[in-house]
């Protein structure tokens, strides 16, 4: 299964577009989950990401995929990496 980790934060409209974004490229033959991670929640994140939420990442040991908006792109490059 395909796995993206979104670092958010509740209060973040940003946030939610670009989960509600990237959810609805799902369709039968491409589904993944998504970890969604609360910035907030962590000093270290919060010292990391504080004003480039949202962040998606694929693999946490590469690049972040994008932040702010979502990049289809990027995601489908992703998804075709790891598929």
């Amino acid at each position: 299964m395909i796995k993206f980790t979104l670092y958010s934060r509740s209060y973040c409209h940003l946030c939610d577009d670009m989960l509600d974004a990237l959810n609805a490229m799902q369709d039968g033959a491409t589904r993944f989950d998504v970890e969604v991670v609360d910035v907030d929640a962590d000093e270290a994140l919060v010292a990391r990401f504080d004003e480039l939420v949202p962040v998606l990442y694929g693999d946490l040991a590469k690049p972040e995929l994008c932040h702010y908006f979502l990049d289809p792109d990027a995601v489908r490059a992703y998804i075709r990496s790891v598929a």
